[in-house]
């Protein structure tokens, strides 16, 4: 059995990284931190007692009488990928949901690739983790995704990550004290807006514009610059980090209509009236979870004021994806796994 904690993230600032079809063509930057929010995975080779070939527990569960049947399209892919034919158990759980902007649709896919490989004995570097998790979900499955979330989680930490038009992805851990990443903790506030139900239709919109937008991806571009001297500098006042939020988030959002809505504008407005410097609307759009920049004297008066809304509390986390648990299992006969399988599948 294996057990694997993948982290979520908080992406600050990031130009063109959001689809590959921009950072190909133009290079881009991301500056984010992974937190201490996870999602989760045990897997282990199914035993052949049971009138299924495998079982898959998320938000739902499947029953299925071999790997190719399973719908849940991110668990298929990375088992034909690994090259797992045999019977699995495989369950996932989550500190935060899904589709709010935290990047767990890539946390999933990278910590099922880290427990698959574990549990055939193999060990994945970052490099490697991350990278097959890029293949699985642009190449296999067609997802319009970039590449950051998945080096989020496979790496871990505060870093700037810089995707090259040739392909090459480059991981640099921003180089900050613990004071000052901890003081830059303490400015930052966490709200859940609500699920947001229109992902695609945003990221489709995204992909029709953005082309349209290079200028304005340029300044968002020249904001990772600014924003990673400001937290390297213990010197500078992290209320500019404020502000350049504040900045960044008034160009993603002017890139389609379909990224922010009243609903939204109305929460951030919100939190500026409270006191907050800055912030920004995590993931693609239309809903999930705001982050904001508020100094800390005034980080009350901005929960009372959003008290309809749910306060995630967190911390920077500097560790990727990761084995929490590793117990090789007896391994049973194959003629007496393929037989019983024959069996079963009579009664499916």
């Amino acid at each position: 059995m294996v057990i694997t904690s993948t982290p979520l993230r908080i992406s600050f600032f990031g130009g063109g990284t959001d689809y590959p079809v921009w950072y190909r063509e133009y290079g881009g930057s991301v500056l984010s931190t992974t937190i201490n929010k996870s999602c989760y995975i045990t897997c282990r080779q199914l035993p052949p007692f049971f009138e299924y070939h495998s079982r898959i527990s998320y938000s739902k569960v499947e029953n299925v009488s071999t790997n190719d049947a399973i719908q849940h399209p991110s668990v298929r892919a990375c088992l034909q990928h690994v090259g797992v034919d045999y019977g699995v158990e495989i369950h996932h759980v989550a500190d935060l949901p899904a589709r709010t902007g935290l990047g767990t649709s890539s946390a999933f896919t990278v910590g099922l690739l880290l427990g698959l490989h574990a549990l055939q004995n193999q060990m994945r570097e970052k490099r490697a983790l991350a990278a097959e998790a890029i293949h699985v979900e642009q190449e296999l499955l067609r997802e319009a995704v970039g590449s950051q979330d998945q080096v989020n989680a496979a790496y871990g930490g505060f870093n700037r990550i810089n995707f090259h038009t040739d392909g090459l992805i480059e991981v640099n851990r921003v180089l900050a004290g613990p004071s000052r990443l901890e003081e830059l903790q303490q400015h930052l506030a966490l709200y859940f807006t609500g699920f947001s139900r229109t992902a695609s239709e945003i990221a489709q919109e995204q992909l029709r514009m953005t082309p349209h937008k290079k200028q304005e991806l340029d300044t968002m571009l020249q904001l990772v610059d600014e924003a990673e001297a400001i937290v390297a500098n213990p010197t500078c006042s992290l209320q500019e980090f404020g502000r350049l939020l504040h900045e960044s988030w008034q160009i993603k959002r002017s890139l389609t209509q379909k990224i922010s809505n009243a609903s939204i504008d109305e929460i951030y407005q919100a939190g500026l009236d409270a006191g907050a410097l800055g912030g920004k609307l995590l993931g693609a759009g239309g809903g999930g979870f705001m982050l904001f920049f508020v100094p800390p004297e005034r980080r009350e008066a901005l929960r009372m004021r959003l008290k309809k809304l749910l306060c995630v509390p967190f911390t920077f986390s500097s560790r990727g994806s990761h084995v929490v648990m590793y117990e090789p299992e007896e391994v049973y006969d194959k003629s007496l796994t393929q037989e019983r399988f024959e069996v079963y599948a009579e009664h499916v």
